[in-house]
């Protein structure tokens, strides 16, 4: 099924390309009717839509890592290579986020394609972080750096010119999206801080499954006090489990978040030992919605999870209610991650 819905945006991608205007393009945008409409690859599902909201309706582009699975350890489908070898973008993460996909992009991309690592050409390694998931002995730093706003904005901007270098015909169209974003992630970071500050100083303290949020706490006065998943994916040891549930009751965390991606049993485990409530629903890259709800952006990826925290934490989830999380140039299907 996975291979067939990657044939399926892909075939879609080529025949915009061909002449075939697709449904959903925002009104006033050109029609993706030309045939030197760029192809774009990208991998996880916050990447593809800030690629889309750059590139809007003047790229065919496919997301191939699908929804809801681990980025870091998916396998590419078959598929995938014939996407990769026909790219002219290849749009990904980086920092050892998604080595398989990053190795059969290196293998079989195609003469006219570009690889772009977003995530390194964003921080430095002194800006790394690592953590109980990324230990600095197992030489990966944590890669999500999505959720601090500004560096997806950084992204944004990587992506706004390299689509620009080559598709220069349509720079102001990429320029003024890009503008837009930037606009959106102003509101989007006011927004946050607004809420966070709803949240009682003493309760600002952020235990995960998975820790997505190394890059965001600091910005915003959170603190990440732990991880529960180790660097290897597999569950905590019993030592570790100890650590963690003796670590928890001395700073009286009063929510431990879970993951779309990881479920756990053993969360469960530490929530009756701890005295903290236990919220499964925090997202690490899986938008809300379906695509084209208004709320199936990165944007919408953010608010809901700072509902959610807000939420857990003693804060005011509605804060973030009259925010817009609706795509920049407008919703299209076709462009969004595979399923």
């Amino acid at each position: 099924m996975r291979s067939l819905s990657n044939r399926v945006l892909w075939l879609a991608g080529l025949l915009l390309a061909a002449g075939c205007a697709a449904p959903g393009l925002a009104p006033g945008s050109p029609e993706a009717t030309e045939p030197d409409t760029l192809r774009v690859v990208t991998t996880v599902s916050p990447i593809t839509n800030l690629v889309y909201n750059i590139a809007g309706d003047r790229a065919a582009i496919v997301g191939i890592v699908p929804e809801g699975v681990n980025s870091h350890t998916y396998e590419p489908a078959p598929s995938d290579v014939r996407q990769l070898a026909d790219a002219d973008l290849i749009f990904i993460n980086g920092l050892k986020l998604e080595e398989p996909v990053l190795r059969l992009a290196e293998a079989n991309a195609g003469e006219q394609s570009e690889i772009v690592l977003l995530g390194d050409q964003t921080i430095t390694p002194e800006a790394y972080v690592y953590d109980f998931s990324f230990p600095l002995e197992a030489g990966s730093p944590n890669p999500h750096l999505w959720p601090n706003p500004f560096y997806a904005l950084r992204y944004a901007e990587i992506v706004r010119d390299k689509l620009s270098e080559r598709d220069p015909q349509h720079a102001e169209y990429y320029a003024a999206n890009y503008a837009l974003v930037a606009e959106r992630i102003e509101a989007l970071d006011g927004a946050i801080r607004a809420t966070v500050e709803s949240i009682p100083p003493e309760n600002r303290k952020l235990l995960t499954y998975h820790d997505s949020w190394a890059y965001f706490a600091p910005v915003y006065g959170m603190t990440v006090v732990g991880a529960i998943q180790p660097s290897d994916f597999a569950e905590p040891s019993a030592r570790e489990l100890a650590a963690l549930i003796d670590q928890l009751k001395a700073e009286q965390v009063p929510a431990i978040f879970g993951s779309e991606v990881f479920p756990s049993t053993v969360l469960e485990q530490i929530a009756r030992e701890t005295g903290a409530s236990y919220v499964d629903d925090l997202r690490d890259d899986d938008l809300p919605g379906q695509p084209g709800d208004d709320l199936h952006s990165y944007f919408g990826l953010m608010a809901a999870n700072l509902r959610t925290m807000a939420a857990a934490l003693g804060g005011d989830p509605t804060i973030l209610d009259t925010f817009d999380t609706r795509n920049i140039p407008g919703t299209d299907s076709r462009v969004e991650q595979s399923q």
